[in-house]
């Protein structure tokens, strides 16, 4: 597989380069043969987040440019805890907890990464696999003796957690340490040349590279991108909620997932179309200019959405969320696929039914209030009477009943109260 002389000018064009070393000696090494670099995750829940999503593209990018790629799962490393970015101490997790979160972890970065390519496979490691087995006598001499604690304190992260009232553990202080020793690890054993990480991870990446040279008199590279974050500097891993945004379609429905890009405003479109998507500059460019000639159509936010969806859960799921998001929005219902009412299913305020109501006369308005739809049949018969009630997109009258042959799917009833308010009833298999 041939290499991609251009990558550091994508990265750059990309907005993706924070910090680096010497910026022309790193150009002339990702140009000349495949490079050895790895990112760290520390595995502190079972699924990944939108936080994560830059670490995991900025390897695909390496990969498809030609280099070879290290996914480092911190199961050292995450029972630990960074400090980076951190106000408080992170909880500890034991032995069996991270491996259920490697475990749930995985899936995911299969998704991105190619781990059967025949010319540059992935490579996951665990940095449990060569600290578990480290005695303290032996870590403070082959690692402590290398760095000062003037060294470590100036970091910004250790610094202003020393100058809070809760200060910081010896266990989060030495974290830095760990982290180098990985790099000095992987730099010995694996050939890895290069750590790159967050805006936040500068000091723990220079940190490795010299104790690689201190230690094995070896010389590595660093690269860091800008941490996400919207105009106003918070992260984009939460809804505007505070709801994390999972990778995993379990923790965060992919018609969620599809949604939270949806709502990006215009002022933040063009960084994450760059920095999120695997689309070159140019298409990035050339939709930014679509999107500003008529800025209310939201064709970048649509694009946004189709292309994280895509790569995160698949086009089929991206096609279910497109079908339920039109939906929601006053689109017709009447072709949503199964995938599509199985996503509203989770959404939506859900009820399931009997089929015995079936084609019987005065079942309605019951059904309208022991669903939970209206709060009683009063208002049930109110809205009925105002053509307040829709089902499956049809305006339907009080006496009006309901058939098998009505439903979507055989089973789905998507009923609309006024204008926003919509519900699902799912009644039993025939």
């Amino acid at each position: 597989m041939s290499i991609d002389p251009n990558l550091l000018d994508d990265l750059n064009a990309r907005g993706l380069v924070h910090d680096s070393t010497d910026a022309t000696r790193l150009a002339e090494r990702l140009a000349s043969s495949p490079v050895r670099a790895y990112v760290g995750f520390d595995p502190t829940a079972d699924s990944l987040h939108v936080g994560n999503l830059v670490g995991l593209l900025m390897l695909r990018r390496l990969q498809d440019a030609g280099h070879n790629v290290i996914v480092l799962a911190g199961g050292a490393t995450g029972m630990v805890g960074d400090p980076s970015g951190k106000s408080a101490e992170r909880s500890l997790l034991d032995d069996e907890q991270l491996a259920a979160n490697i475990s749930g972890i995985l899936p995911q970065l299969q998704q991105f990464l190619d781990f059967d390519s025949t010319d540059n496979p992935a490579t996951l490691l665990d940095n449990r696999a060569w600290t578990v087995g480290f005695s303290y006598l032996d870590f403070l001499r082959d690692v402590g003796k290398f760095v000062t604690v003037n060294q470590m304190v100036a970091k910004d992260s250790v610094r202003s957690r020393m100058e809070s009232s809760d200060g910081i553990s010896y266990t989060e202080f030495s974290y830095m340490l760990l982290q180098a020793y990985d790099f000095a690890w992987l730099f010995e054993h694996e050939g890895c040349e290069m750590q790159m990480g967050g805006s936040d991870q500068w000091g723990n990446i220079v940190t490795g590279m010299d104790l690689i040279r201190k230690k094995v008199g070896g010389s590595a590279y660093g690269l860091t991108w800008p941490l996400l974050t919207r105009s106003d500097g918070s992260k984009y891993g939460k809804t505007a909620g505070g709801e994390t945004i999972w990778l995993s379609a379990e923790k965060f429905s992919p018609y969620a997932f599809y949604q939270s890009w949806i709502r990006i405003e215009d002022a933040e479109i063009e960084k994450l179309l760059l920095q999120l998507t695997l689309m070159p500059v140019a298409d990035v460019h050339a939709v930014m200019s679509e999107h500003a000639e008529a800025p209310h159509k939201r064709v970048a936010q649509t694009r946004l959405a189709v292309e994280l969806t895509t790569l995160v859960h698949g086009p089929e799921a991206t096609a279910g969320a497109q079908e339920a998001t039109a939906a929601v929005f006053g689109g017709s219902v009447a072709d949503l696929s199964a995938d599509a009412l199985a996503m509203l299913a989770m959404e939506l305020p859900t009820f399931n039914a009997s089929r015995e109501v079936l084609g019987s006369e005065g079942a309605l308005v019951p059904l309208l209030s022991e669903s939970g739809i209206t709060a009683s049949n009063s208002e049930a018969n109110r809205l009925l009477k105002q053509n307040g009630v829709s089902i499956n997109d049809v305006k339907v009258p009080t006496d009006h009943v309901i058939h098998s042959a009505d439903l979507l799917h055989g089973r789905f009833a998507l009923v609309r109260k006024g204008k926003k308010h919509l519900s699902l009833v799912v009644f039993d298999q025939p």
